[in-house]
């Protein structure tokens, strides 16, 4: 009779050592040929001097999963496919938006599934279902090392909760950092220590919410004596003109793009003819490429947004007197207008807080001229007038802000709207663009000149949120000299051209007005004065002064031109004296901020709370004027 046979202590040690060779070989070999197809697809990759550090990560990251695996094979196939979507998606990010993967990043993934559709949507569903699949899979639940390797996990990242900072001095010390340069970060550290390091760092960086006293000393800098005059509103305040600003999604010359060696202009040429009596004047933007709702608090809210994160997500946490409930107070009733899905970064809650009257979404539509999931200018302006055209020569004067979704990447066009505009060879995303523009531009020309001729004295003020993505490593930029490949290479000159779009302001029968370059943060202050709106605000603090150099904060750094000359500000350590007193100015502006958005707002009640603002913010709004969801 055959005895059970039972495998040797010798031999188990064996299948033990060669199931973690074998697994670490694996990681390696799977590292080596992703890091080689991103290059390939994508001119991403950690630099040389990282190459070690990186594979060693993903080794560490391999060992830890390995001992919580069931077999080799599940093991194999829940690493790829976690290692390859978090890979994917950095090299996807870099490619498009010229930076690597950030901690902020998988809080607002949920942003891009409301973005996507068709395969690009299935596609994104996929890279998230099925590494969370596998993984469950993969993990051998029922033995004790899996639970003593997820205990190691758990501990080494409550370490790293409870003792953030020390951390990341410590890794910054070990592998360096650079605020405004995260491209440079990631070839200096690779994929895991970029997310363990910036992860670390966020953790780090929470700061308390300003005292009373760092308050006042931050208006003392700016030159605001009294802190509650910032926000007092006299009740017998008369209502004015009506307020329009649009917002126009990847808004930009084309034109710049010599090397797209383009058949024709896409603008219309009457754009071209406003825009030249405007000066060609610029607004700076907080982003590349993307974060839309970075430009919309700066726009609506008149403070700077100087971090990759998304303000409206996490910045924005009290209600607060920005443009719309400052304009609601003297009368105004406000309309936000955004043919997106309504919780898109966080919108409905955002608008909410800073005071609109009524938000329409997607949902709020007729979508009746899709290019493919976006409507077009076209349908979005005739809906608006549609609406609020009886209400323009009311009684009560209306702030009409529209977002418009047409000319997002990929930049898709339906059947009504053919290809008339060719590029050069290799140069396709350009052409795509440009065509988009060339729609995008006549559809807003159409509605300007009617919306001018309903409202000849309104102010109108309309602009782009930030360029264009047109390809890997700022392509298409690049090849016509405008931007390089990495910040760490751009010149002053470049940091410019990385955030300005068309501004074009008309103060209603008086015609256009020249405003120069225009940090965005920069504009709330303006309109009031341009509205004849003499009331205190904090949105004053940030209004331009004729004479006074522009600050554009970007993350990291920040840039300081007059119109003729630009100095960038790259380093802590630089003293040069216009850097020294910008500096000083944008720490005082992020400590306002900061109190008014997310801490006690000791600016707006220094005495008491202010009666125009908080009966405004507190009063519920009429079913009717609810945002829709």
């Amino acid at each position: 009779m055959n005895q059970l046979r039972l495998p040797s202590p010798l031999q188990s040690v064996r299948r033990r050592v060669l199931g973690w060779i074998g697994a670490m070989l694996f990681v390696a070999a799977w590292y080596l040929a992703a890091q080689a197809v991103m290059d390939l697809l994508f001119e991403v990759k950690p630099g040389p001097d990282a190459f070690r550090t990186d594979l060693i990560a993903h080794l560490v990251i391999g060992a830890l999963l390995y001992g919580m695996s069931s077999s080799i094979t599940r093991f194999a196939l829940g690493t790829a496919a976690l290692l390859t979507a978090l890979t994917l998606g950095n090299a996807l990010k870099m490619s498009i938006l010229g930076g690597p993967l950030m901690p902020d990043d998988f809080v607002a993934a949920k942003n891009m599934f409301l973005l996507l559709d068709g395969w690009q949507l299935a596609g994104a569903a996929l890279m998230v279902a099925v590494p969370a699949i596998l993984l469950w899979w993969m993990i051998a639940w029922r033995r004790a090392w899996s639970w003593v390797n997820l205990g190691v996990v758990a501990l080494a990242v409550g370490l790293l909760v409870a003792f953030p900072e020390p951390t990341s001095l410590a890794l910054d010390k070990q592998f360096g950092n650079s605020v405004w340069n995260q491209r440079g970060n990631f070839e200096a550290r690779g994929l895991p220590l970029q997310l363990l390091q910036e992860g670390v760092r966020s953790r780090a960086r929470r700061e308390p919410t300003p005292t009373h006293g760092e308050v006042e000393e931050a208006l003392a800098r700016l030159g605001a004596s009294a802190p509650s005059e910032l926000v007092k509103v006299a009740a017998s305040a008369r209502p004015g003109r009506n307020l329009h600003m649009i917002v126009l999604e990847s808004f930009w010359d084309p034109m710049l793009l010599d090397a797209s060696e383009l058949s024709a202009d896409p603008l219309d040429p009457a754009f071209r003819e406003l825009w030249a009596a405007a000066g060609h004047a610029h607004g700076l933007a907080p982003v590349f490429g993307g974060y839309t709702a970075n430009t919309e608090f700066e726009i609506l809210c008149g403070f700077p947004v100087e971090r990759d994160n998304v303000f409206f997500e996490g910045g924005l946490r009290n209600e607060a007197p920005c443009l719309p409930r400052h304009l609601a107070s003297a009368g105004y009733r406000s309309f936000a207008s955004h043919p997106n899905a309504a919780s898109f970064w966080n919108r409905v809650n955002a608008y909410r807080r800073i005071g609109f009257d009524t938000y329409w979404s997607d949902g709020d539509f007729d979508l009746d001229d899709m290019n493919k999931g976006f409507l077009s200018d076209a349908s979005l302006y005739r809906q608006v007038l549609d609406r609020l055209g009886p209400q323009l020569h009311g009684p009560t004067p209306v702030f009409n802000y529209v977002l418009t979704y047409f000319g997002h990447l990929p930049y898709p066009l339906n059947a009504q709207r053919p290809t008339v505009i060719r590029a050069a060879e290799g140069h396709e995303t350009v052409e795509a663009y440009a065509n988009t523009l060339y729609y995008k531009s006549r559809e807003l020309m159409d509605f300007l000149r009617e919306l001018r001729r309903r409202d000849p004295d309104g102010l109108i003020v309309l602009f782009g949120d930030h360029l264009p993505a047109l390809g890997n490593q700022f392509g298409g930029f690049r090849e016509s000299g405008l931007l390089a490949s990495s910040r760490a290479e751009f010149t002053d000159t470049m940091f410019r051209t990385l955030v300005a779009t068309p501004l074009i302001l008309i103060d209603g029968r008086r015609g256009v007005v020249k405003t120069g370059d225009l940090p965005f943060y920069q504009l709330p202050g303006l309109l009031l004065r341009l509205l004849g709106d003499a009331r205190p605000s904090m949105m004053t603090l940030t209004a331009p002064e004729p004479g006074l150099p522009s600050i554009r904060p970007l993350p990291g750094m920040h840039f300081i031109g007059d119109g003729v000359s630009l100095t960038t500000c790259r380093d802590p350590a630089d003293h040069v004296a216009a850097c020294e007193a910008s500096t000083a100015r944008l720490t005082a502006l992020r400590v306002i901020a900061r109190d008014i958005f997310g801490g006690a707002q000791h600016a707006l009640r220094r005495l008491e709370p202010t009666p125009g603002f908080r009966a405004a913010a507190s009063a519920p709004l009429p079913d009717a004027l609810k945002p829709r969801l």
